[in-house]
């Protein structure tokens, strides 16, 4: 039997949604019950196996040997696609490692559907790469590519924010204008969308669409740009040389901080360079600190923490951060005003392109009624508190962060598609 789906794979989780016997979409259980699954896959280079999602985690963290990858949304439709990583003997490009992860959630979909997945609404943000619409077209390409190659005959794309105000237009009870705000791990995507209870069957909704703009900003640069400001100090960045005549390279502790980057430290030409500025550096036991660190591949992991402190500061106002290497302790204390410091420049752009939106709109944000936020970079205290004085008028709804997405995909598919 052919099955239809919504595929919401994301930057750091994923979900997958069909509709069901009570015509409503559902998210499937992808993993131990769980709905959501990390957009994480591990490598073992132990015994060969693959793991997914929480699991996949859960092996990197045990200090199993072998490669993880994350963040693989983030590299389509850049230059680094074109990039190879390695699995022991073998080299893996990048568009065969998204399909071994879309591969996966199909077949575990299919196990508890009893049915093959073949129709596939797959959501995509308002734009994969910034102000390029070449390399924009090219990474749907590669995703498409990737997720055909896994057995969808039938896709289709749609935007992620069009797909949350899909599923929020289910329980609104008159027209609304709705400014669908969503902050995922690797983009930002801001639609203006007319909603009412009457066109949520409408074969086509692209009058109801007013305005969409996207930019290139999620949950990973805030753990970058947290990283960089209070992390990276610890281990030498900001510092000079022993002459006082320059500061200490950039370069590694930005690699450093970015997820997909971390693996070109490991390179035995990078780590010659770092210890190199051991020699150089003013403050070389910080430095040597950061050497320590790469030698024993604990990058992914530091980025890792630096995400958890993000988290919690989304319920208390302060959070001691502390990372063992070897016999020492990278330690700092952050606050939210801290954050929000680190995440100024980047919030700023966010409210750029909101105020693009508006403009392509031809609308000021007195007209909007609700302010739909999704994705889980809304849960940001500082990117919320900002977003919403934009629109003191506006009636703040929060979504499944992580869900609704991927059910609005569900009802795009049962459209498309039918049942």
């Amino acid at each position: 039997m052919a099955l239809s789906c919504g595929l919401d794979f994301g930057t750091s989780n994923s979900t997958l949604s069909r509709i069901g016997a009570d015509g409503q979409p559902h998210l499937v259980a992808l993993e131990g019950g769980q709905a959501t699954i990390p957009s994480v896959i591990f490598f073992g280079f132990e015994d060969d196996s693959v793991h997914f999602g929480r699991a996949a985690v859960a092996e990197y963290v045990s200090g199993a040997e072998g490669r993880l990858m994350r963040s693989l949304k983030s590299v389509l439709g850049t230059a680094l696609y074109a990039d190879t990583t390695r699995v022991k003997a073998k080299r893996l490009g990048f568009g065969e490692i998204i399909g071994n992860f879309v591969g996966e959630l199909k077949r575990r979909a299919e196990a508890q559907l009893g049915g093959e997945l073949t129709d596939v609404v797959m959501g995509r943000p308002v734009q994969f790469v910034d102000d390029d619409a070449e390399a924009d077209a090219e990474a749907q390409a590669q995703l498409e590519a990737a997720v055909r190659a896994q057995g969808f005959t039938n896709i289709v794309f749609q935007y992620e924010p069009i797909a949350a105000a899909l599923d929020y237009e289910r329980q609104v009870a008159s027209e609304k204008l709705a400014l669908i705000v969503d902050l995922g791990g690797g983009t930002s995507d801001f639609s203006l969308v007319r909603v009412a209870p009457e066109r949520a069957g409408a074969a086509d909704r692209s009058a109801d669409i007013l305005a969409t703009a996207g930019v290139h900003i999620g949950g990973t640069d805030f753990d970058r740009l947290l990283a960089m400001a209070r992390v990276m100090p610890e281990l030498g960045l900001g510092s000079k040389t022993l002459d006082g005549k320059r500061y200490l390279p950039v370069a590694p502790y930005y690699d450093l901080s970015t997820w997909h980057r971390i693996n070109r430290l490991y390179d035995a030409k990078a780590l010659r360079d770092l210890r190199s500025t051991i020699r150089e550096a003013a403050e070389a036991e910080r430095v040597e600190t950061m050497v320590m660190l790469v030698e024993d591949r604990l990058g992914h992991r530091l980025v890792g923490a630096v995400e958890a402190a993000k988290i919690a500061l989304s319920d208390h106002d302060r959070t001691a951060f502390a990372f063992p290497v070897r016999e020492r302790m990278i330690e700092t204390e952050i606050s939210v005003a801290q954050l929000g410091a680190a995440l100024a420049e980047a919030v700023g752009r966010l409210e750029t392109t909101i105020a693009e939106t508006l403009r392509r709109a031809g609308l000021g944000p007195e007209a909007v009624n609700s302010l739909i936020l999704t994705g889980g970079s809304t849960l940001v205290p500082e990117v919320s508190r900002r977003l919403q004085a934009l629109f003191p008028g506006a009636e703040v709804v929060r979504t499944d962060v992580l869900g609704s997405v991927g059910l609005g995909l569900g009802l795009e598919a049962r459209r498309h598609f039918g049942g």
